[in-house]
Parts: structure tokens; C-alpha cells; sequence
């Protein structure tokens, strides 16, 4: 009985430690997405600047999905600092592109961690990521279909208005 009064987490070190990275992440997504929606709204874009004030809360619920996760197998969660957001955006095209990127980026790293889980056989860990990487496929997908409506619609004369009014209908159908 001793034994377990010292075992304070059923995480593996390595486990904790690539989940409290994927934490840092997280909230990097939220406050970068954040940052996009202001940028947004500065320029007129109404329904972007709410996309990404959306994206923005999602990811911090993420963030507190994976922090709670740690938390309550005994581990210890680490609040991240965030720094290095940029206020400033080269385009209106180029904050999609960044937004397919970012979520390509975030993919690749639950499937990181899915492989890592099942290297250490811990398969708790393993099942608690399938959400995430379920997640992560409407992510792409919806930042993809957005992204394809700057090639049919177009940026010039009233296009970003006409991408910024139609973007609010892209959503992911698949289960």
C-alpha cells in the first residue's frame, strides 16, 4: 500500500511531458486565432473576425481538455506562457493559408503523440486522443473548403466581401 501512496501520476514522464507541449499549443492556436479575428474585424470582415473568435474558444477548450486530461491521471499541468503573436496579417488570403497550416501542424502532432502512446502502451492516453484526432479532420477540412473559396470567388472588386459572406456556410458534413 506504501508504494502507491508514491506514485503520483499514471502518465509516463514522456506522456505528461508531449501532452503538456500539446497544451502550449493549444493556447498558441487560441491567442493566434484570436489575434486573426481582431485583424479581421479591423478590415470590415464581420464574419471572419466571428470565425476566428470561435476558433479561438474551441482551441481553449482544447487547451483545458488536455489540461484537465493531465490533472485528473494524477500528472501535473502546466499552464503555458504564449508569446510571439503577430497583430498584424499580410492578407486576407494569407490568414486561411496560416489557419490550413496551423491545424496541418496541430495533426501532425496528435499523431505524434497517438504514436508515442502506443510505443509506451498507454492505452488510456491513446483512446483520450481519438476525439482529438477526429477533431483535427472537420479543422483541415473546414480551413481547406474556406481556402477554396478565394480560388472560385476571387479577392478583387467586392470578392473578400463575397468570401467573408459565404465562409459562414462552410461546415464539415462527415462523421
Amino acid at each position: 500500500m506504501k508504494d502507491l501512496l508514491k506514485l503520483r501520476s499514471s502518465l509516463a514522464e514522456e506522456i505528461e511531458n508531449i501532452l503538456n507541449a500539446q497544451v502550449k499549443i493549444e493556447a498558441h492556436s487560441s491567442a493566434l486565432y484570436l489575434a486573426m479575428s481582431a485583424w479581421c474585424d479591423d478590415q470590415g470582415l464581420d464574419n471572419s473576425s466571428k470565425f476566428f473568435a470561435k476558433q479561438s474558444d474551441e482551441e481553449r477548450e482544447h487547451m483545458l481538455k488536455l489540461f484537465n486530461y493531465i490533472n485528473d491521471r494524477g500528472g501535473r499541468a502546466i499552464s503555458p506562457e504564449i508569446t510571439n503573436i503577430p497583430v498584424d496579417f499580410e492578407s486576407f488570403r494569407g490568414v486561411f493559408e496560416q489557419t490550413l497550416e496551423q491545424e496541418m501542424f496541430v495533426t501532425e502532432q496528435f499523431n505524434n503523440m497517438a504514436d508515442k502512446c502506443m510505443k509506451a502502451k498507454d492505452y488510456v492516453t491513446f483512446n483520450f486522443l481519438q476525439w482529438f484526432l477526429s477533431e483535427q479532420v472537420e479543422e483541415e477540412y473546414v480551413a481547406r473548403r474556406i481556402l477554396e473559396l478565394f480560388d472560385v470567388i476571387g479577392e478583387e472588386g467586392t470578392g473578400r466581401w463575397e468570401i467573408d459572406k459565404h465562409l459562414v456556410k462552410v461546415a464539415y458534413d462527415g462523421e
